[in-house]
């Protein structure tokens, strides 16, 4: 099968600025040019998969660290978790060494942090990838459903063999969304040229199947599934699975053939740039910018409260550049996406995956 092309539409600039805004109390941005500012102690308990996992643990602690360089007199630390058993002891001993500021990264910290947030009314804590729990807590969530439905248009489109796949870390909201927006992407590309891409791996209206690792670091299990969709013919591969997605760009490179990835979270030719020349894009939340910004705000006396969103009108998701791929996605495919990301912004396309934030 061969590449296909869909819709033609005026072409416009791929992906909105990246400028954040918030539904809630948005983080500001700041001024200083001298690199000082008011004081903070900002502490960060990452999720499992440490702090290299080129995924949301890495673009979470990039977030502090540009806020450092921003505002020098801001103190950061971060404490990494071996299992989920860890999430509460790390947040207590977050609060208990004098953090002004906890910032926990991930939605399977939720729970812990919703009660340790009650034991400390007087500590701000915020929440990447899980809503606020708490007049204390500020969520920081990303719909990234959107831009994945835009990668999944993409990958039907530059298929070659009619068969895309995709398999996350753990079936909860933060990882199925992608898969979500994932396999409704396809199934626009099909209705709207008459086209029978199948999606193997994920099917949105199954919520309770599909193919997962079980774990964001187990890069030998993101391997062999990765290995697997290649023996079925599948040529895109999005894997949504912490450092365990690494794998798939491990089976891709050892296949020697055609097949791609597309990568999540982060700009993958970025952050796995081992990896680039097998990547077709990437489905990004910008994690570390809204990190950042929450905590030059709460420097400045002034924690963000309620619930951030970030989405393609606002910025805070999109797809990376294409980087080594760029010469190869026929510009009438760039054209298509350009389309898409402004019908979802005006509503015309809807999303129906269970696992979008509610803005607000």
């Amino acid at each position: 099968m061969s590449v296909r092309r869909g819709f033609q539409v005026a072409s416009i600039g791929l992906i909105a600025g990246l400028v954040l805004s918030a539904c809630g109390e948005p983080p500001a941005e700041s001024d200083n040019e001298d690199k000082g500012g008011d004081a903070l102690k900002a502490c960060m308990v990452l999720d499992v998969g440490g702090v290299d996992d080129k995924s949301f643990n890495e673009a979470s602690w990039a977030g502090l660290q540009e806020a450092k360089k921003e505002n020098s007199n801001i103190d950061i630390s971060y404490v990494s978790s071996s299992s989920q058993t860890d999430y509460e002891p790390n947040l207590n001993a977050e609060v208990n060494k004098g953090c002004e500021v906890v910032i926990s990264v991930g939605g399977l910290m939720a729970d812990a942090t919703k009660k340790v947030a009650g034991q400390h009314p007087d500590t701000h804590f915020a929440e990447v990838d899980a809503p606020s729990s708490g007049k204390n807590v500020y969520g920081m969530q990303f719909n990234t459903a959107q831009p994945a439905f835009q990668a999944g248009y993409l990958a039907a489109a530059m298929s070659k063999t009619g068969k895309v796949g995709t398999f996350g870390g753990e079936a909860i909201p933060p990882v199925t969304i992608f898969m979500d927006g994932y396999y409704e992407g396809v199934q626009y590309f099909n209705e709207q040229n008459d086209e029978n891409v199948k999606v193997i791996g994920w099917n949105v209206d199954k919520q309770k199947g599909g193919t997962f690792t079980n774990s964001f670091t187990d890069k030998g299990k993101g391997k062999s599934i990765a290995q697997s969709f290649l023996k079925q013919d599948v040529d895109m591969i999005h894997p949504p699975s912490g450092g365990a997605g690494l794998g798939a760009g491990a089976a891709i490179q050892e296949s020697g053939g055609d097949a791609k990835m597309i990568w999540y979270d982060t700009d993958g030719c970025v952050s796995a740039k081992e990896y680039c020349d097998f990547m077709l894009t990437s489905v990004t939340k910008h994690m570390t910018k809204a990190v950042k910004d929450y905590t030059l705000k709460a420097a400045k006396g002034s924690p963000p409260t309620g619930d951030y969103v970030g989405t393609l009108e606002n910025g805070g998701v999109g797809l990376a550049p294409f980087h080594e791929s760029e010469d190869d996605v026929p510009d009438d495919v760039k054209s298509d996406l350009e389309q898409i990301e402004k019908d979802i912004i005006a509503g015309k396309i809807e999303l129906k995956s269970p696992s979008q934030p509610k803005a607000g």
